[in-house]
């Protein structure tokens, strides 16, 4: 029997591999007393190389696991996803959705000229290229990232500096754009290879969550559980108690 939504404290999150889980991590420090359930689907990795059709297939199996836990709210961790999905995602179900998207507004705040590192599903999105035009001021080149997301999940345990600084594109910026929660894992690298500051979307995802969720900072006490579905579970969890420890 499901349970009802009203008295659940459950917030699912979703992400194609890892990514989600500096996120999730984020939310679990800000907000103590809900429990969260991880769903992933890290063998079919990356997301931002397939076809639209193919991702929102995926998604929407996933999604209707999700359902199934009649959770308080479910939060899209993946930049992809979001900028292709969110609104089918918003149609077919009934518990608010929480997307996330690159921080572009705070980036142009800062710089003057912004490097938007992202998949290339991402970068070629309707959804981004509105928020570019919107907020970008002119001053936000998009730039693919195709092998940087699976490198992440699949070098999580031994990433190589020289490894990851192969894989970005040429650019002079004064700040760079993380367009992908996997990249959240090697924005020390990033930072340093381009020589400027860094932003992703997460903290304003989790004001978001608590926003909707009408919840403050630090109320209650620490979640009381920490669940993992789909793709490789163990995996998952051990990155996230390594988060958690650090």
């Amino acid at each position: 029997m499901l349970k009802d939504r009203a008295a659940n404290t459950l917030v699912c999150f979703f992400d194609s591999g890892i990514g989600g889980l500096n996120l999730m991590y984020r939310f679990y420090k800000r907000r103590p007393g809900c429990n969260l359930a991880y769903f992933a689907d890290n063998y079919n990795i990356p997301y931002g190389n397939r076809a639209e059709s193919d991702v929102l297939g995926r998604v929407d199996q996933i999604f209707e696991k999700i359902a199934l836990l009649n959770p308080s709210a479910a939060v899209v961790a993946c930049n992809t996803v979001t900028a292709l999905c969110i609104g089918f995602l918003r149609r077919k179900y009934d518990f608010p959705i929480i997307g996330i998207q690159p921080a572009v507004k705070p980036a142009v705040k800062a710089a003057k000229r912004c490097l938007l590192l992202a998949t290339p599903a991402t970068v070629n999105s309707v959804a981004v290229r509105e928020l570019i035009k919107r907020y970008g001021n002119g001053r936000v080149v998009p730039a693919p990232c195709p092998d940087l997301a699976a490198y992440v999940e699949n070098n999580i345990f031994e990433i190589c500096a020289e490894e990851v600084e192969a894989l970005l594109p040429p650019a002079e910026c004064d700040g760079v754009v993380l367009g992908c929660t996997h990249y959240s894992f090697v924005s020390d690298i990033i930072s340093a290879h381009y020589n400027c500051e860094v932003y992703d979307g997460a903290e304003g995802t989790v004001n978001q969550i608590c926003k909707i969720l009408g919840i403050s900072d630090h109320q209650g006490f620490c979640p009381q559980e920490v669940a993992f579905y789909g793709g490789n579970c163990l995996k998952n969890a051990n990155i996230f108690n390594i988060l958690k420890n650090s």
